[in-house]
């Protein structure tokens, strides 16, 4: 699931002002990797600051150490550059993330991370365990299928257009905290220092960005112990610094 963003409306999301990244020639930003392979394809991830979905994706890429560049897609400049012809033929649902490997190019956020473990496979983002790897995987949709769609922006847009302002905001209080009452259930049968024991998996991608969306809403955090402690071993790793939305060429204020 990706996210989607409205011209007419980016709610708290809003950027106050642009920034403009020329770190290069091409005028975006070239994340360097610690651990370059000589014969790495060249990576390229179209995001947005805040897209939870495009976080989920830098996170994957920061922890396996591969150097990517950076393009933005502003989602609400000019009515949203996802809506632009060159950017809706790299993705047809007009959405970010979108990831270029070499010749090849995908959308939807777990897909990529699902692809970035098959050809970078370590550090692995599984574990070893077929059990557990069916656990993480579990945990993960919890977010990306049961919690985070629910409360996309254009859901979001769709039920304020039908209602009103607060009943929107009912709603997206209602699903994440369904979704994060699942997900502190469930992770407390594999949890370590993060979602599924000592190593960071994919749900610990997911889980990060819902929490700030989470806070958004003002959610009460307390109501989920076992997250928040995953959250603090997490917010720790430097993989995690440097996907933060705060952290990204395209930032606003």
């Amino acid at each position: 699931m990706s996210d989607k963003r409205k011209a007419d409306g980016d709610m708290s999301e809003r950027p106050t002002k642009q920034i403009v990244v020329s770190s290069n020639s091409s005028g975006d930003e070239v994340v360097p990797s610690e651990k370059k392979a000589s014969a790495m394809p060249e990576v390229i991830l179209y995001s947005y600051w805040r897209s939870s979905c495009s976080w989920r994706v830098r996170i994957a890429l920061y922890t396996k150490n591969i150097g990517f560049q950076y393009k933005a897609v502003h989602l609400v400049k000019d009515g949203g550059e996802q809506f632009k012809p060159e950017y809706t033929q790299l993705n047809s649902m007009k959405e970010v993330p979108t990831l270029v490997v070499g010749d090849k190019h995908l959308t939807q956020s777990i897909a990529m991370l699902e692809y970035l473990e098959e050809i970078f496979p370590k550090p692995s983002l599984l574990p070893v365990d077929p059990y557990l790897r069916a656990q993480a995987r579990s945990l993960t949709e919890i977010i990306n299928a049961g919690t985070q769609p629910l409360q996309n922006l254009r859901v979001l847009l769709h039920v304020k257009s039908k209602l009103d302002a607060e009943e929107m905001k009912k709603w997206a209080s209602h699903w994440i905290g369904n979704g994060l009452a699942a997900m502190e259930k469930a992770v407390k049968a594999t949890a370590g220092k993060y979602c599924v024991g000592d190593n960071v998996t994919y749900p610990d991608c997911c889980l990060i960005p819902q929490l700030y969306n989470a806070r958004r809403f003002k959610m009460d955090m307390a109501l989920y112990p076992t997250l928040m402690q995953i959250e603090s071993n997490l917010t720790k790793l430097p993989a995690f610094e440097k996907a933060h939305p705060s952290q990204q060429p395209d930032a606003q204020n």
